[in-house]
């Protein structure tokens, strides 16, 4: 018989009853180091003492009144997200996939409104990952999630990942924005070149083609900056984030330049819960930590610790890892075993990971982690692989796939 509870995960037998800093505590009392984070979700930890306080005297307070009526913790925290990024205004929803589904609402109807109601194709890539959503479906464009859905939703065009001639080639009057993750994090981990981006927002700027980013998963201070994309001194036209915004409390947000932003007037887009006083309450303790003096240097500083340790592992152990790629605190180790093997590995040495795609261990530890977590959590990686190495051969062939 099918469970009460809708068995569309593959969930690990694991429960936990409590967490601290980067450590996860379970039912069965076993504690694990969490370099999953709710899949780069738990931006600052389990039970941070200002989140937690924050939503405690929030909820206590007043928790949702719907965007009938003005919000003051949403005015807040637009105001901030503004303060520290391209952007001239917000709009706050409840998912990744929601901020993406809103930001192709807005390219398009931002084109229409200058003149071009043709344009509605949006240029995607291959290797991208926007959503479970019927639309994001279709723009992230990977067969085995269309499956069994229908017809795909059309307008969604895909061109090689990192491939300036593709996007010109695919260009045409018909298309209103090209959108791309500056890290693709479900496809293993890829990253988009400086000069890659740099020609897309000049290609788009050329031909009036609005640069959406999908900054879902690399936003929010995983890379060392707020945004990936500052990395490379670019500015999108508009751009979705979500995941660690809330620290663990749901929200996504939708930040646009006043040319975008403008097309979206009153009845063109809502939500029930977006923006709601709580949300946005978590979100703004969030930014409270990152936009502290030196925070985001101290993440390029984890970041650069756990590059070193995990470049001498990838130089012992290359059975086990053929290389790392990422930026910030958003790694991938390409595995020569299959990942599963290796992710099951590094969990019974007390290490949580997550799998990506092109046989990729991601490591997304939370932006408070410590010098000593970095050195425990690779400690336990150097555990996996013996326990890898005494595996039987059957068990652990090299699964490498032929794309690097």
């Amino acid at each position: 018989m099918i469970p009460p509870l809708m068995p569309t995960y593959k969930r690990a037998d694991l429960a936990f009853e409590r967490g601290e800093g980067s450590w996860l505590y379970a039912s069965d009392g076993r504690r694990f180091l969490d370099f999953a984070a709710g899949i780069a979700t738990c931006s600052i930890g389990h039970a941070h003492p200002h989140l937690v306080e924050t939503i405690s005297q929030q909820a206590g307070r007043v928790m949702h009144v719907s965007n009938l009526f003005r919000i003051p913790q949403a005015e807040k925290l637009a105001d901030r997200l503004v303060a520290n990024s391209f952007a001239d205004s917000v709009f706050f929803c409840n998912s990744g996939a929601e901020a993406n589904e809103g930001m192709v609402k807005m390219a398009r109807r931002a084109q229409m409104l200058a003149g071009h109601p043709e344009r509605t194709e949006i240029i995607c890539m291959d290797g991208a990952f926007h959503g479970r959503t019927l639309a994001m479906l279709s723009a992230t464009g990977n067969p085995k999630y269309l499956e069994g859905f229908g017809t795909p939703v059309g307008d969604f065009v895909h061109v090689p990942f990192n491939d300036i001639e593709a996007v010109k080639a695919a260009i045409t009057p018909r298309t209103a924005a090209v959108m791309l993750e500056p890290i693709q994090g479900e496809s293993g981990i890829k990253c988009a070149s400086v000069d890659y981006l740099r020609a897309l927002r000049a290609l788009c700027d050329q031909t009036g083609v609005l640069l959406a980013l999908d900054e879902v998963q690399s936003g929010v201070g995983r890379t060392g900056r707020l945004f990936a994309h500052q990395w490379a001194g670019i500015t999108p036209d508009v751009m979705s984030t979500a995941k660690g915004l809330g620290g663990g409390f749901p929200i996504g947000a939708i930040l646009a330049t006043e040319t975008v932003a403008q097309a979206m007037t009153a009845g063109t887009h809502g939500t029930t819960f977006g923006g709601n006083p709580l949300a946005c309450a978590a979100a703004n303790a969030v930014l409270d930590v990152l936009l502290a003096p030196g925070f985001m240097d101290q993440i390029c500083t984890r970041a650069a610790l756990l590059d070193t340790l995990l470049d001498s592992l990838v130089a012992d152990a290359p059975d086990i890892f053929a290389l790392r790629r990422g930026l910030g605190l958003l790694i991938g180790l390409r595995c020569v075993p299959a990942v599963g093997d290796v992710q099951a590995a590094a969990q019974q040495a007390g290490l949580l990971c997550v799998t990506a795609g092109d046989n990729v261990l991601r490591l997304v530890p939370p932006l408070t982690v410590t010098e000593e977590d970095c050195r425990k959590a690779v400690a336990m990686l150097v555990q996996a692989v013996t326990a890898l190495r005494g595996t039987p051969d059957n068990k652990n062939k090299p699964v490498l796939e032929t794309t690097p």
